[in-house]
């Protein structure tokens, strides 16, 4: 758990996949983006696959990591589909993959494809030394369909959980990041993204027990907990 009362800037900002997936965005967007990256700290940046090679050149001799998402933003693809996805994503080097579970079998209750899809995808980036968060589309999902994701979690140990692609129905709450922290154990974090756009947003992720933010506003919202 993030302590608020200590909470620094540069702290916070380390808390940040800073986002760019919009799908007109252009090489002029991304240099922006890595830009703000090295002004103000961030964690990663967070891409689309095309533009990961692209971005470890912009980031190079930093310690920014390139984080991308694998399946996105349905998670309708194939298993073997999402993991030669994740191969080629580290080859051009990213040094994190967020993939999108496949959401209909998930509610269809084929917890035995959730398990398959997610020891893969796991076991391929944990073999080229990559970090690995699982999306789960908490605004499709009943809570116990999130706690069964998250109990799946538990026992194939991504890095984290995460609420949401941002281009579902809705994003993250504080109460769906609380539930995921309860169930997916203390191994796995919690990521909060989706919908999150100022310091009250990010604080309310950040108290039910996400550790990861992913956004596109994080200059903002960092200049907001700077001025308070």
């Amino acid at each position: 758990m993030i302590d608020l009362n200590t909470l620094t800037a540069e702290q916070l900002a380390k808390c940040f996949d800073h986002t760019l997936l919009k799908a007109d965005a252009v090489e002029a967007d991304f240099v922006k983006l890595c830009d703000e990256a090295k002004e103000y700290g961030f964690y990663s940046v967070m891409v689309n696959p095309s533009r990961v090679a692209l971005c470890k050149k912009l980031l190079e001799g930093t310690d920014i990591k390139i984080g991308t998402v694998i399946g996105f933003p349905l998670g309708a693809t194939t298993i073997a589909d999402k993991v030669t996805e994740t191969r080629r994503a580290i080859e051009a080097g990213a040094d994190e993959i967020d993939y999108v579970l496949n959401v209909g079998m998930l509610r269809e209750g084929n917890l035995e494809y959730i398990q398959q899809e997610m020891l893969e995808i796991v076991a391929a980036c944990r073999m080229r030394g990559a970090g690995c968060k699982v999306i789960l589309e908490t605004c499709y999902l009943t809570d116990e369909e999130i706690t069964a994701a998250c109990e799946t979690a538990a026992f194939y140990l991504p890095d984290f959980v995460k609420t949401s692609t941002g281009f579902g129905t809705g994003g993250a709450t504080p109460e769906h990041v609380a539930l995921m922290a309860k169930k997916a154990s203390k191994k796995v974090k919690v990521k909060a993204s989706g919908g999150i756009r100022t310091w009250a947003d990010c604080k309310a992720m950040l108290e039910a027990g996400a550790t990861r933010i992913g956004a596109s506003a994080g200059v903002k919202i960092l200049q907001e907990f700077s001025q308070q």
